[in-house]
């Protein structure tokens, strides 16, 4: 029975246990460059700096997941099973958590980082497709924005804790009759070990493999760049998949520039904070009614006024002098955000074929993964031409996702309102 949202009980189950997984997960942006820097790692760096090595182990999980995602979510569809490849995610992502406990030297880290960007591959596609496999094509919006909200608390929450965590430590117990002392580091860990085992539970629990039939290998879609029906120029598909990264690389941009954006503006390192968690604040808000609200009115405008409204929210952190204005410009990119990819998912999941949800919408996931780790890497190396030319370049980029939308995709499914009204 559905809620009143018209959102599946086992999208919102889906949606806890991706929330306690991403607490976990993203304490390590936290934890890890602190841990990196603190005296409990050492040996060769393989000739980087710790702040450029630090960058490299923090960028290798979007790097190393997001070209799988295609081939993991091409395999869900031909076994017609979700669940599996969830679990098998989850148990690789909680055994690196716990083995961070036991390592000494840089390249167990960046081997670590490796196997958890695996356990992503494994995870991202395949949720999202149990998403669109379990909802309907009028509510499909709305269980998409609802997954993604959870999904972000996580996202949000896990490095405010984990800051607290390792400033709390070290830690003394009692175990068994035994004093054991605990660092905060290990505390950590322990808890990223702990969230994704929460998140196994769950998912074992109160998760079932929707009823699709397998797709067969001679039966699945390959991968398109160029439109085969004729209409358009490009494939509808890969269209979104573009706009996804050209947004993701927009609003990761932010990410590395801490130090130059807190000197920038004269301000601490909690209002740093504070800018970066607006644009997660924004998404956390808006995902669901956003999401809700294209089933009503059609995916193509909020995707089209999102990439629009990219531009200049992108474009003013390069120029903003004030702090305030600068976590509004964060929180309306957040906004922006929210207009963009849970539509475009939603979108995506109306194009696809039954059966073959993970091979399509891993296209988009695959497409946000990479750009959430090029946007750093490319804001770090541009910033030395100018503070603005990054986010010229992220404005750009979102001027161009906007005239794709336009020119080169459709509304599939009937939107909510248009029936009514036809009716």
């Amino acid at each position: 029975m559905r809620n009143p949202l018209g959102v599946d009980p086992q999208v919102l189950a889906l949606a806890l246990a991706r929330m306690a997984e991403s607490v976990g997960n993203s304490f390590l942006i936290v934890v890890l460059p602190l841990f990196i820097a603190s005296d409990f790692v050492a040996g060769s760096t393989f000739g980087l700096t710790e702040v450029a090595l630090t960058g490299v182990v923090l960028s290798l999980f979007g790097f190393v997941n997001s070209p799988l995602q295609p081939f993991t979510g091409r395999l869900s569809d031909r076994t017609g099973r979700r669940k599996i490849f969830v679990l098998i995610g989850l148990s690789i992502l909680g055994a690196a958590s716990f083995a961070y406990t036991l390592a000494t030297a840089y390249w167990h880290l960046l081997a670590l980082r490796t196997l958890q960007g695996i356990a992503g591959a494994f995870i991202i596609p395949t949720t999202v497709a149990l998403v669109n496999d379990l909802a309907a094509e009028g509510n499909r919006g709305g269980n998409m924005g609802t997954y993604n909200t959870f999904r972000l608390i996580g996202f949000g929450a896990g490095p405010i804790a984990a800051g607290v965590v390792v400033d709390a430590g070290p830690y003394d117990l009692a175990v068994a009759g035994l004093a054991l002392t605990l660092t905060g580091f290990d505390a950590a860990f322990y808890l990223a070990t702990l969230t994704a085992t929460l998140s196994f539970v769950l998912i074992l629990v109160l998760i079932r493999d929707p009823d699709i039939t397998p797709t067969d290998a001679a039966d699945d879609t390959e991968f398109a760049v160029f439109d085969r029906s004729g209409r358009h120029l490009l494939d509808p598909v890969f269209t979104l998949g573009v706009v996804s990264f050209f947004m993701a690389v927009g609003i990761a941009l932010f990410a590395t520039l801490g130090e130059i954006v807190n000197a920038r503006l004269d301000q601490g390192p909690q209002m740093f904070g504070l800018q970066f968690a607006a644009f997660v604040l924004a998404q956390i808000l808006l995902q669901a009614p956003i999401g809700r609200a294209t089933d009503f009115y059609g995916r193509k405008a909020f995707i089209v006024a999102g990439t629009v409204l990219l531009i200049p929210t992108t474009l003013a952190q390069g120029f903003i002098l004030d702090p305030w204005l600068m976590f509004l410009a964060r929180f309306a990119q957040g906004v922006a955000g929210a207009m963009v990819f849970a539509p475009a998912l939603a979108l995506a999941g109306d194009i696809a074929s039954e059966g073959q949800s993970g091979s399509t919408l891993s296209i988009l996931t695959m497409a946000f993964g990479f750009g959430v780790a090029v946007g750093p890497l490319l804001s770090g190396f541009l910033v030395a031409f100018g503070f603005a030319v990054p986010f010229v370049l992220g404005a750009t980029l979102a001027a161009a996702g906007a005239l794709l939308v336009l020119t080169q995709v459709e509304e599939v499914a009937t939107p909510k309102r248009r029936a009514v009204l036809a009716d």
